[in-house]
């Protein structure tokens, strides 16, 4: 398994040749991987209910290995409906990056945990 330096676009490749390999490609639409991607992600909540926030930390090592492969999962569905919908993933989380610094400025929501909409009600 290779993964030193491997790039979005080199594993989103990876991706699409697995997928057109087995002839998934004609179920990967934008809406069923965000189907599935909602599925995944809940599959990974499971392994977090009814835990203690310091339990959630300290993982064993069977149960960590099963949440990396939820979050693997996950990441796989995301991967692959960027590349349906043609968006580029690293541009997209540093253009929501500059938006949320602008909306959460550090020195004004410093160790709280509201809403968007709580802030702006409050001024």
């Amino acid at each position: 398994m290779q993964k030193q330096n491997m790039s979005i676009k080199e594993l989103e490749d990876r991706l699409e040749k697995f997928a057109e390999q087995r002839d998934w490609k004609q179920y990967h639409s934008p809406k069923n991987l965000s189907m599935a991607l909602i599925g995944e992600a809940a599959e990974l909540t499971e392994h977090f209910q009814w835990l203690t926030e310091e339990q959630s930390f300290n993982l064993s090592g069977k149960r960590k290995n099963e949440v990396s492969m939820e979050i693997a999962d996950i990441f796989i569905f995301l991967l692959r409906m960027t590349r349906q919908l043609d968006i580029d993933l690293i541009e997209s989380v540093l253009t929501k990056m500059a938006i949320n610094e602008k909306r959460f400025p550090a020195e004004e929501v410093k160790g709280q945990q509201k809403r968007f909409v709580e802030y702006i009600d409050e001024k």
